[in-house]
């Protein structure tokens, strides 16, 4: 129960920088969809939907490689670092370079045909936000495996907060200052544009270079050279994790791509900007599952020459899918007060935004089925068999993109949400059937599948028979969570006592 313990105290630090930053993220959302309508903020998901398809790109998934690493050569640190760096390093140089000459391609693209200079310019603050963003993959993920939560969690913070001051500053109070008189309408008026989306991306440019710029004590620590030996090795490693995550990233993110695609002129950025502001709603269950492989993924790699490590694996996701259900349920169930932090400026909009509520149960599933999915992927990545992780995302895309194409010219991002469902089931059950052929786990797949079942019901009997009332729905998920306790009791006072 100590490495129980353990875990649990990096994940709640890892997880409680993620969610305070996460959730003071969360909170720019009533600015957003006040300020911009949602074929404005259908602008703003789009581009950063491509933002993490291109992250994952350029991450070359090194990350998990570095980890896995560090674990072979736990006697030379410090040229697994070096190699996880340079390589990333040159990947971002040559990003760089071909985005700034296609940039003018690519915004025409992006406008379906049409050049627009804003555009453009979009396209020039995500290339060097981007580009920070990656360098200091590899910075992060050594104070990870350093145990060094604390730098971690403060740098992240300092990242979000620089993020929502620049925001404020550029939506909110320069338009004060405008207000007020004076010199300050005729300086501002050359060159500011009220209402302007680019501002916010332009916020994101500066958090993530001044966050690159707090990292130089551990980037100054490395020697950007190559191991030809061990740069092939990682590399062999890393590439079918890379393809598995830009697979799992068109899992998430390649619906809200397709949508403006699918959908005929400004019907398709008012719908993704309707589905992006409500998934913003369930971006609490997301945070969970992100804190949780912050924490996850370098104790698992560590603890797994221990001699109970899947009795151990096996409990984490006894009690991982037991939290991320109570969450769905406890949001599930108090949509009714959370549905005015997509309020809309005007009753129209409003009305708008509003109308996409329904779908939050099934984003919020699909939030505890990637959770589990994360859980299970473990086994691929302990017995090098990282290909798996390439078979299995690439299903999901394959489900996902065929799909996609079919549902949402009918059904917009209402199919959308479903067919993400789809394919991380298939995902999940796919992952479980080769690992437990590959490296069993002895998970309790019963009594999971029960506490799923019973979460969706609750979910169910809230939105479709009590109408969402927040009274009859919060008795039913504090019945929900009082009999997991006492269900649990044992367990969860053995950890206690220990």
């Amino acid at each position: 129960m100590s490495v129980l313990r353990k875990f649990a105290g990096q994940t709640i630090i890892y997880g409680l920088s993620t969610i305070i930053a996460r959730l003071i993220n969360f909170l720019l959302t009533p600015l957003f969809v006040n300020r911009f309508p949602p074929s404005v903020y259908g602008i703003f998901t789009n581009m950063y939907s491509w933002a993490a398809m291109l992250n994952a790109i350029l991450a070359f998934g090194m990350e998990t490689t570095y980890f896995r690493y560090l674990q072979k050569h736990d006697n030379n640190r410090a040229k697994v670092y070096d190699n996880s760096f340079t390589i990333i390093l040159f990947a971002t140089a040559l990003f760089v370079v071909t985005m700034h000459l296609f940039s003018v391609n690519i915004a025409t693209w992006l406008n379906n045909g049409s050049y627009n200079v804003d555009y453009n310019r979009y396209v020039r603050y995500f290339t060097w936000m981007l580009a920070a963003e990656a360098l200091a993959v590899i910075p992060f993920a050594r104070l990870r495996a350093e145990g060094r939560p604390i730098r971690f969690a403060t740098l992240k913070l300092i990242n979000v907060l620089t993020f929502i001051g620049s925001t404020l500053f550029f939506i909110v109070i320069i338009p004060w200052l405008i207000e007020q008189g004076g010199a300050y309408p005729a300086y501002f008026a050359s060159w500011y544009r009220e209402g302007w989306v680019g501002y916010v991306f332009l916020s994101n440019l500066i958090a993530s270079g001044l966050t690159l710029l707090l990292l130089l004590p551990e980037i100054v620590k490395l020697r950007p050279r190559l191991d030809r030996k061990l740069a092939f090795d990682m590399l062999s490693y890393s590439l079918p994790v890379l393809i598995a995550n830009i697979s799992f990233i068109i899992n998430e993110h390649i619906d809200k791509i397709m949508i403006p695609k699918l959908l005929p002129g400004e019907v398709g950025d008012r719908d993704l900007g309707i589905y992006g502001a409500v998934s913003k709603i369930a971006v609490f269950l997301s945070i969970a599952v992100q804190a949780f492989r912050l924490g996850a993924e370098p104790f698992f790699f560590s603890y797994s020459k221990n001699a109970n490590a899947r009795q151990t694996y096996a409990l984490i996701m006894d009690y991982f899918i037991i939290a991320m259900v109570l969450v769905m349920v406890g949001i599930t169930v108090n949509i009714e007060w959370l549905k005015y932090f997509i309020e809309g400026k005007t009753p129209e909009e409003q009305v708008q935004y509003w109308s996409g509520l329904h779908i939050i149960p099934i984003l919020l599933l699909n939030y505890v089925l990637l959770g589990i999915y994360m859980n299970l992927s473990i086994w691929y990545k302990l017995t090098d068999q990282t290909r798996f992780g390439l078979y299995i995302s690439g299903i999901g895309a394959i489900i996902t993109i065929v799909l996609n194409i079919l549902l949402i010219p009918h059904y917009s991002y209402v199919g959308a949400v479903w067919v993400t469902a789809i394919a991380y089931a298939a995902m999940v059950g796919t992952s479980y059937f080769w690992g437990q052929q590959h490296y069993p786990i002895p998970y309790r797949v019963g009594k999971n599948g029960a506490y799923i079942v019973v979460g969706i019901t609750i979910c169910w009997l809230t939105f479709d028979v009590f109408d969402r009332h927040l009274i009859i729905g919060n008795l039913l998920f504090i019945s929900f969570a009082l009999a997991a306790g006492l269900i649990e009791r044992k367990t969860l006072m053995a950890i206690l006592r220990k």
